[in-house]
């Protein structure tokens, strides 16, 4: 008896970009970058980094530079796997550009005057509101839909990004046809928010005046350790994950993720001790479990050579896939081909 070969199923894809202004902090690699090593087992992951999107506020040129392939060198630190996944620079792939344009003409202008991320960069630089910061949604998008991506990783606090893209992708389908794949959120189920140390009320954010608030990803372990003795707590002295403990909750979140030990299992092996033992102890933990990342990025900034290969394949690859994206965007919209 004949039998019909099953045709192997799709692999689903997962896309994600993260800018280079900046060492990437704990709470972005417990949030993100985290994930998406674990991701590339099961999914096709293509990641980038968003350098066109930095340029909306002023930055050095020769910093950018330099701060561009460390964050690229960071990705691969963090076990990204450039045979595995796409791992290329958003300004190395001239389609994102060019098909933002096209986006921005099927975005309004009171969705994007909405973007919260436009109000508070604009209250922040006031001195520089230009037009980049408005329309960024639109070159978003464009980074989003080039790849078909079934999912985006977007933290709680990002979900409005992404809504505005799935919303022009369906506006632009509904006039064309089926063009655009409209992407999912992808929300991680634990350790998705890291609290500053010195305000756990607030998200840790590299931008953060306060250093002893945060975390980067390469700090020596004594540093490490440090911030996190100095890490705001409370006036009791229970290790307990409850409503008003927000400095140890947060403590308790970093410590779970990082030794996979639930808030029963960390109440228990601190029942009896301070919080000065506590906090010691996700000190050392997060600077052991960052040491691998530490010293392969040391070791990768000592090979430009690589990096440079891998990201230029990354970019010719990108460019294969999104331009087939980009000519069946141009011929709908009426361009002539040629």
């Amino acid at each position: 008896m004949e039998t019909t070969a099953t045709k192997p199923e799709r692999k689903k894809v997962i896309l994600s970009g993260i800018q280079p202004t900046g060492v990437f902090t704990l709470g972005n690699y417990i949030g993100a970058i985290r994930n998406w090593k674990a991701l590339q087992e099961e999914y096709l992951c293509e990641y980038f980094i968003a350098d066109l999107h930095a340029i909306t506020v002023r930055q050095d040129p020769a910093k950018l530079r330099r701060q561009t392939l460390e964050a690229y060198a960071l990705l691969l630190a963090c076990g990204i796997d450039p045979e595995k996944s796409l791992a290329f620079i958003q300004s190395h792939v001239h389609t994102h550009a060019e098909l933002a344009w096209v986006l921005e003409c099927y975005t309004q202008f009171g969705e994007l005057s909405r973007m919260t991320q436009f109000k508070d960069k604009s209250a922040k630089h006031a001195d520089n509101v230009n037009a980049g910061l408005f329309s960024y949604p639109a070159l978003m998008a464009a980074d989003i839909l080039l790849y078909k991506p079934d999912f985006v990783p977007v933290g709680a606090d990002q979900k409005q990004h992404l809504e505005i893209t799935r919303d022009i992708a369906i506006r632009f389908n509904n006039l064309y046809g089926n063009v655009f794949r409209i992407p999912d959120a992808y929300i991680p189920k634990t350790g998705a928010r890291v609290m500053s140390l010195a305000d756990p009320t607030k998200k840790m954010s590299k931008s953060d005046e306060n250093v002893n608030g945060f975390i980067s990803i390469l700090d020596k372990p004594e540093t490490i350790v440090k911030k996190f003795k100095r890490a705001v707590t409370d006036s009791e002295m229970e290790v307990a994950y409850r409503e008003g403990k927000d400095g140890i909750n947060n403590l308790m979140t970093i410590y779970s993720v990082i030794t996979d030990k639930s808030f029963e299992e960390i109440e228990q092996e601190f029942s009896g001790k301070g919080y000065g033992d506590f906090k010691t102890a996700v000190g050392e933990a997060v600077a052991e479990h960052l040491r691998p990342i530490r010293e392969n990025f040391d070791r990768l900034m000592q090979d430009k050579g690589y990096l440079e290969q891998c990201y230029k394949t990354g970019a010719e690859r990108a460019l294969q896939i999104s331009s087939r994206t980009l000519e069946k965007v141009y011929k709908k919209v009426g361009f002539l081909a040629n």
